[in-house]
């Protein structure tokens, strides 16, 4: 009887256990992926990699958090492609509270299957610039504008003319709006204060696939973040302005280390790779590249300024020039404020470069004044000690050196053991005196 009771207590508990995996097999699973900063290549490989995360765990939707002042068109070109080929709905979701969807950013909203904002998020100013952030001419951009106003119309002409009007205005005249106004635009679907807010919401609506309508269930569903590799970490780093500038100084002084000092292979290595993470950061960048003229000028002024008698005239001149070229570089006309170098920081590795030379040239200097240091006639003056009579010749030893000597006109006799101070050199022997 007790057997028979323990066997009805382990189906029972095996029918439960069965029953409530099936129920977390069947629990709708949300992807929750958060893009904040410059759209970039990075942030549209992060995407792009959420897109196929959820594709492959069959999630109910990807919900990508977006914060962005924007970014280069080739990146978003690619996110807008990802984004409109995903069999799984994309949830494009502009927050927290005061983030945005700049530029760029507002055609990635728009491109979603449903796109929503936080109550106090803004969205446009979408008007394109230049490879290096510069204002196009009036032909340039003009055909800019056509291009992405043709890409987003099938994006957005479903929600009706407003959104169309709307969407025209943020590239033709860079308006940019609230959330409250996109919404009364229809450029939006819904605003939500917060992720649990738009989970709520999301639950039941129906979104528009390649494949046709599908109804969104998100009630009770779990949520799994997607997060940021390492290297897609470092990828974004590196397209901090600021950090592709710090490496381009390091990486040029480095090298300029290795080809002053040759075989210290650890500075040439360090220049190496810091060059080559930063040209990466350029290649990303909108940056003027004239500026690298500048700064390839500083370098040379610098070594100069060693070598030739100016006493600091070139490494100021150097200085100058460095500035100068960080700023044509990274700061020209035209490139938005997040994609400029930090004015404080250029001066102040400017500033820093220069002082680091000028103790340099003041070591440079000193050295040249001194004495020689080396040779056989730098053993005169010294003192040492007598290892055998000298009558007329014998041996001294002058700090560590043994020597052959004889003794000066009109010194005392020289018996070994006497102190004795060297006062000439004749060939390779010492001539010396009693001390």
């Amino acid at each position: 009887m007790k057997r028979a009771s323990l066997l009805v207590i382990l189906l029972v508990a095996l029918v439960l256990a069965v029953r409530t995996g099936e129920a977390q097999g069947q629990q709708p699973l949300l992807l929750l992926l958060k893009a904040n900063g410059p759209i970039t290549p990075p942030m549209a490989e992060y995407i792009s990699r959420g897109i196929q995360a959820a594709q492959q765990q069959n999630a109910e939707a990807l919900i990508v958090q977006l914060d962005t002042p924007g970014g280069d068109l080739g990146s978003l070109d690619s996110i807008i492609q990802s984004i409109r080929a995903s069999s799984v709905p994309v949830v494009i979701y502009v927050a927290p509270n005061g983030a945005m969807a700049g530029s760029a950013g507002a055609l990635v909203t728009m491109a979603g299957h449903v796109s929503a904002m936080a109550p106090e998020a803004a969205i446009g100013a979408s008007s394109p610039v230049g490879s290096s952030g510069q204002d196009l001419s009036t032909t340039e951009k003009a055909k800019a504008s056509e291009i992405m106003k043709a890409q987003i119309r099938s994006l957005v002409e479903p929600r009706g003319p407003a959104a169309v009007q709307l969407a025209q205005d943020m590239i033709d005249n860079a308006k940019a709006v609230s959330a409250n106004e996109a919404l009364q635009a229809h450029l939006i679907d819904l605003i939500a204060s917060n992720t649990d807010d738009l989970i709520k919401q999301l639950d039941g609506r129906s979104v528009t696939m390649s494949s046709g309508a599908r109804i969104l269930h998100t009630s009770g569903a779990s949520t799994q973040p997607v997060e940021m590799t390492l290297v897609e970490q470092l990828l974004l780093v590196l397209t901090d302005p600021n950090i592709v500038f710090i490496l381009l100084a390091l990486g040029v002084l480095a090298l300029q280390v290795e080809l002053t000092h040759p075989g210290a292979w650890v500075p040439g290595f360090v220049g190496v790779t810091c060059l080559a993470l930063a040209i990466y950061g350029l290649g990303v960048l909108p940056v003027n590249w004239f500026g690298l003229v500048f700064i390839i000028t500083a370098f040379v002024l610098f070594i100069l300024d060693i070598k030739a008698p100016t006493h600091g005239a070139l490494t100021v001149a150097g200085v100058a020039s460095f500035i100068a070229g960080a700023l044509v570089l990274f700061n020209s006309p035209g490139v938005p404020a997040f994609e400029r170098v930090s004015v404080p920081l250029v001066f102040g590795v400017g500033i820093s470069i220069g002082l680091m030379f000028a103790g340099i040239l003041t070591y440079a200097l000193r050295a040249q004044k001194l004495p020689v240091q080396t040779g056989i006639g730098t053993v005169v003056g010294k003192f040492g000690t007598a290892k055998s009579d000298i009558k007329p010749l014998g041996q001294v030893q002058v700090e560590s050196e043994l020597w052959t000597a004889d003794a000066a006109e009109g010194s005392t006799a020289i018996r070994r053991g006497d102190r004795v101070e060297v006062v000439d050199v004749h060939g390779v022997r010492l001539r010396v005196r009693k001390a």
